[in-house]
């Protein structure tokens, strides 16, 4: 009964303060719950879904009968997160077309024959880079939703690549850009990361990048 209490005191603490009352082993049992949210979050559950797997979980934990024929329902879960993945992709997609939509209305903005949508928030004085140049920038890369997925500003430090070596985007809207310039890159799929994402970026998903071009780099000459 202490457990029970102890841990129901648990739940109603914020994140840090949450962190702060966990003993390491309660840290790594919300680990586990992280991992499995995580691996489960193709089904997007509603609440009373969350609830029949939590159910299951504790059924399973507890050595308890399954309330359902596994041999006909545990198959039917591969086909089940088939399905929520392809509507979970579908609705993604439609919002980033949404969000490309307005930001091509937003001041300044200019929609290329590409589907990028290139808005200038600092003007540059600077050079141009062409495709070939290698480039350093400070960028943020956001999904629609505003969860940020990559950052060399969080990390500190600027980023330097050729531009011909990166999506099809970047290519096209950093050239668009002159040193000292800053501005959003909205990049539908089809120029980003296409039907098949990459790491913590989705399928079909429409990207929001705020870069600043801070210089054109030129390699030193061989021997130096």
């Amino acid at each position: 009964m202490k457990h029970t209490i102890a841990a129901l005191a648990l739940l109603t603490l914020g994140a840090s303060a949450l962190a702060a009352e966990m003993t390491e082993e309660q840290k790594t049992f919300y680990a586990l719950g992280q991992i499995m949210g995580r691996q489960t979050s193709v089904f997007a559950m509603s609440p009373a879904e969350l609830e029949m797997v939590k159910q299951g979980i504790g059924d399973a934990v507890e050595g308890r009968k399954a309330a359902v024929d596994m041999d006909v329902y545990g198959p039917k879960v591969s086909t089940l997160a088939q399905s929520r993945r392809a509507a979970l992709v579908d609705k993604q997609a439609k919002e980033g077309e949404t969000f490309a939509d307005a930001a091509a209305k937003e001041k300044g903005a200019v929609k290329t024959a590409s589907g990028l949508v290139f808005i200038p928030l600092v003007r540059g004085s600077g050079a141009a880079p062409k495709a070939e140049d290698k480039v350093k920038v400070h960028y943020v890369g956001k999904l629609p939703s505003g969860l940020e997925f990559d950052s060399s500003v969080a990390r500190g430090a600027p980023a330097e690549f050729p531009l011909n070596g990166v999506i099809k985007c970047w290519t096209e809207g950093v050239q668009m850009m002159k040193v000292g310039g800053k501005a959003r890159l909205v990049c539908p799929p089809a120029i980003a990361y296409g039907e098949n994402g990459t790491g913590p970026i989705p399928p079909k998903a429409t990207l929001n990048f705020e870069v600043e071009l801070l210089d054109i780099v030129k390699d030193a000459p061989a021997g130096k």
